[in-house]
């Protein structure tokens, strides 16, 4: 299959990554020009902000949640799209595994064949630049990376820039244009999971448009689409996705429990769900005749306050959950369930308390081995997961093994015949015998409710 395509990666966190997409998004529209947006990596907050600044599509492409077959079928989502734009994750090369570059960046743009254009910070630097960008060159064979955007540079310094980049790479690299230092009121905020989420910025769309404006001066729009045209042709086989009767799953969402995986809620609706969106935070009980309940992860350590007043949709969710409806509480949603967070009371469902440490308690990559069965499989089940997280809980379960890339291991989480809970954050598309068992337990649940 024929798809355009090209992959925004950095040489570090903070490199411009995010901005540079959002930015080529609003320019992209501003032609009529219909783009599909993908995250490399885990992440759930800068999809966020592609979907709020662009309207578009967005999906996760994670090469620890899937094989390259998979990787391939969700970039293949795009087609019909006139583009696909990758945004990348961390440093271009930086991963897992002995030589640390394992579910990488450049995992995704190899394993997709995508063309690479290399974000470089230019701020307080000059000639030094052409020797980073040799170095990601170098590093690996076939690095993919065909073009080079700058952040923070000054016309003037562009200029210098580009004509050294075209005298020492000789058409190896193509320099795509730069983003200048931009005024105070066009950056996004950040708190400690990174930056903030795209709901909580009134003026988001301002802002963006701002840049696309500064940007549209700067960058070179059609050399970027010139590259992405330079991708070859991308083979790919979808999964097959089980069709079941229809059931009603309840969704919270809301700024406090934002973190779900799009593509996790659309293959429940591709298996015959029904998605019924509640918001604890404006004390709504779930909706009527729901068969499951999906509590997501996101900040309700910051809507503690408001969380704890909301009587009504409190007990809802606890005597749900006490009920026996198959429910999926990660992260955040498994600290609702708690006794209390930060002090306020919540659910009660479970008897665990969740507090801040200060410091990230437990980060990256984790492989979850089920110690018995439950509403995810039986005994021996194995599902990719990822951790990110302040809080902790006095509690967190011992029904998996979990076990990082490098084989540090630990017990966690919480796994009965119609519940899991913990901190691991689950991507079903990549176990989808682990969702069809879930499904099945609503199924049985709408059964019995009838």
């Amino acid at each position: 299959m024929k798809l355009s395509r090209v992959l925004i990666a950095g040489t570090s966190s903070g490199s411009g990554k995010t901005t540079a997409v959002s930015a080529l998004l609003a320019l992209l529209l501003r032609r009529s020009i219909e783009v599909f947006a993908y995250k490399c990596g885990p992440d759930y907050i800068d999809p966020m902000f592609h979907r709020a600044v662009s309207g578009v599509p967005c999906a996760n492409l994670d090469p620890f949640f899937c094989d390259e077959d998979l990787l391939r079928a969700q970039l293949c989502r795009a087609s019909g799209a006139r583009l696909a734009l990758i945004e990348g994750a961390m440093g271009y090369y930086d991963g897992a595994g002995k030589d640390g570059t394992a579910y990488s960046t450049f995992t995704v743009a190899k394993a997709t064949r995508s063309p690479v254009i290399l974000t470089v910070d230019a701020g307080g630097a000059a000639a030094s630049l052409l020797a980073t960008i040799e170095g990601f060159l170098r590093f690996v064979p076939e690095s993919r990376i065909a073009g080079v955007l700058f952040n923070r540079a000054t016309k003037g310094q562009y200029a210098m820039l580009k004509r050294w980049v075209n005298e020492h790479f000789g058409g190896k690299v193509i320099p795509v244009g730069y983003i200048p230092r931009l005024p105070e009121d066009c950056r996004i905020p950040q708190r400690h999971l990174g930056l903030v989420t795209a709901a909580e910025i009134t003026d988001l769309a301002a802002k963006i448009e701002k840049i696309a404006d500064i940007c549209a001066e700067t960058v070179d729009t059609d050399a970027i689409l010139s590259l992405a045209d330079l991708a070859p042709e991308i083979d790919c086989q979808p999964p097959r996705t089980p069709r079941f009767a229809s059931v009603r799953l309840a969704v919270a969402r809301d700024n406090a429990f934002c973190f779900y995986y799009d593509d996790t809620l659309r293959l429940f609706s591709e298996m015959g769900a029904e998605l019924c969106f509640f918001s604890p935070l404006s004390d709504e009980p779930l909706p009527k005749d729901c068969d499951g309940l999906l509590l997501g992860g996101g900040y309700p350590e910051l809507y503690a306050d408001t969380l704890a007043k909301n009587l009504r949709a409190k007990e809802s969710v606890r005597a749900a959950v006490c009920a026996g409806m198959p429910t999926i509480a990660e992260c955040g949603g498994f600290q609702y369930l708690g006794v209390e967070l930060a002090g306020k009371k919540m659910c009660g469902a479970l008897p665990h308390v969740s507090f801040d440490t200060g410091k990230l308690v437990r980060f990256g990559y984790i492989t979850l081995t089920a110690k018995h069965g439950g509403l995810l499989g039986g005994a021996g089940t194995v599902l990719p997961a990822h951790e990110f997280h302040y809080f902790d809980s006095s509690a967190c379960g011992d029904a998996f093994t979990a076990q990082k890339p490098s084989g540090r291991a630990w017990d966690c989480g919480i796994l009965t015949e119609t519940l899991y809970a913990g901190y691991p954050h689950l991507y079903l598309p990549a176990s989808l015998s682990a969702a069809e068992c879930f499904y099945q337990k609503c199924l049985r649940y709408k059964e019995d409710r009838i």
